[in-house]
């Protein structure tokens, strides 16, 4: 899910490439979020990719020439003056060498450049090219220049090129490039220059290089924090141990395996942390006596013993009630299998948090590696509130809107699409 997206106007410029092939499947995901994708084809992209592909993923019609009229709300308009003007994000990809001097120079001589240069607003380059074409100082120059006017990049990641040879110049991934612009279009929401902190999946806690001991959390409800979080405008960090879904595009990453390495990255990031969200599942024990060779087959038995690991929401809880304010907000997750009320109440307490989502992991349908989640809130102030069950994405959103009313954002409102039917047809 990307409610973000959801009713909102993109420009997707595809010029000539072998990778225009990438955009069809680019265009179905934004068309899948429920944006309106009108697409914008080069002569040369139309030798790559038919224009009917993408009329029968996004349901409207591909703009190809200067000197098209559109129907728009009603009104006969210029071809590239509606598409810019009703745009809310001009997306690039693949963007050509030669696309880009012509956005870096304002020339205008088709009509993918010339509604670029009429664009007002944010606008996204995934660049496809051959490696030396890539790093040539003219279009590192070109690159430095629409990034000094704002305009964002993503890729071009290095992989096997169209050439045959292997090197940087290949198009970031349809996922990616779309993960991306979630985060591009939410800038300036209701998070916007706050910075959240994020703990996501189960640690990993060696017995030997080869055994560990971990537990049953994939990392799905701390990545779909991140992407909520990512979507209000945050500035988004997600500190997690391994994962079982792709971590989400769009925000910084700091991969851990053990407890003690996530305690350290979180109170590396703690000073400069707005909001701060346990989602991971640390471990409270590790084994003490760790080898670094594999332990062989015994006849005998095994015996572990076990220590402690550091606490992390309990330190920063700790810091709180001392000199340093800590952060604005923190909530914890407390995943229980009995007691569960009176666990979650004592987790709030204990650790000086100001908010507790509670869940029970025994329950097929909210416990680890499932798609969905029932929670109950628990705040401070004695306030308790069970949402029914939900998509992980959808708590994710819900709890950001409770971050959200927390901190008094509650004001800002997120611009509306630019015609309410969503209009805009070729004449």
């Amino acid at each position: 899910m990307a409610p973000i997206l959801s009713g909102k106007r993109i420009v997707l410029g595809v010029s000539g490439g072998i990778a225009a092939y990438k955009a069809v499947t680019l265009a179905s995901r934004l068309t899948q979020a429920n944006a309106l994708v009108d697409v914008i084809m080069t002569h040369s992209a139309a030798k790559f990719v038919a224009p009917v592909t993408f009329q029968g993923i996004t349901q409207r019609s591909v703009a190809t020439d200067t000197f098209e009229f559109w129907h728009d709300a009603g009104r006969l308009r210029i071809g590239h003056v509606a598409l810019a003007h009703a745009a809310d994000l001009f997306i690039i990809a693949p963007a050509t060498a030669h696309t880009i001097a012509r956005l870096a120079l304002g020339l205008s001589d088709d009509l993918l450049s010339i509604t670029a240069l009429s664009y007002k607003g944010p606008m996204l380059l995934a660049p496809a090219m051959e490696t030396n074409m890539w790093t040539h100082p003219a279009t590192m120059g070109n690159v430095q220049t629409l990034r000094d006017w704002g305009v964002d990049f993503i890729g071009p990641e290095e992989g096997r090129l169209a050439s045959g040879e292997v090197g940087e110049g290949r198009v970031a991934e349809p996922e990616d490039i779309f993960e991306v612009a979630c985060k591009v279009i939410g800038r300036g929401g209701p998070l916007d220059g706050l910075r959240v902190v994020i703990t996501a999946g189960g640690t990993r806690e060696p017995i030997d290089p080869v055994r560990f001991m971990g537990n049953h959390s994939t990392g799905k409800m701390g990545a779909a924090l991140a992407r909520a979080a990512r979507d209000l405008g945050a500035e988004t960090v997600l500190v997690h141990a391994p994962l079982a879904v792709p971590p989400p595009g769009g925000v910084s990453l700091v991969p851990v395996h053990t407890a003690q390495q996530m305690y350290a990255a979180v109170m590396e990031e703690l000073p400069q942390t707005d909001v701060l969200i346990g989602a991971a599942a640390v471990a409270d024990y590790r084994p003490s006596d760790s080898v670094n060779y594999k332990l062989k087959k015994s006849p005998q038995q095994q015996v572990i013993s076990l220590e402690r690991t550091p606490d992390i929401l309990h330190e920063v809880g700790r810091q709180r009630g001392e000199a340093s304010p800590g952060p604005q907000l923190v909530i914890g997750f407390a995943a229980e299998t009995n007691d569960l009320e009176a666990n979650a109440v004592d987790k709030l307490e204990r650790k000086n948090l100001d908010l507790v989502v509670l869940n029970d992991v025994s329950a097929p349908d909210s416990g680890f590696a499932v798609d969905t989640n029932r929670v109950t809130l628990f705040e401070r102030d004695g306030n308790r509130e069970a949402w029914p069950l939900m998509s992980k994405d959808e708590v994710a959103q819900a709890i950001m809107q409770r971050i959200v009313a927390r901190l008094g954002r509650l004001d800002w409102k997120r611009s509306q699409p630019k015609a309410e039917d969503g209009s805009i047809e070729s004449r």
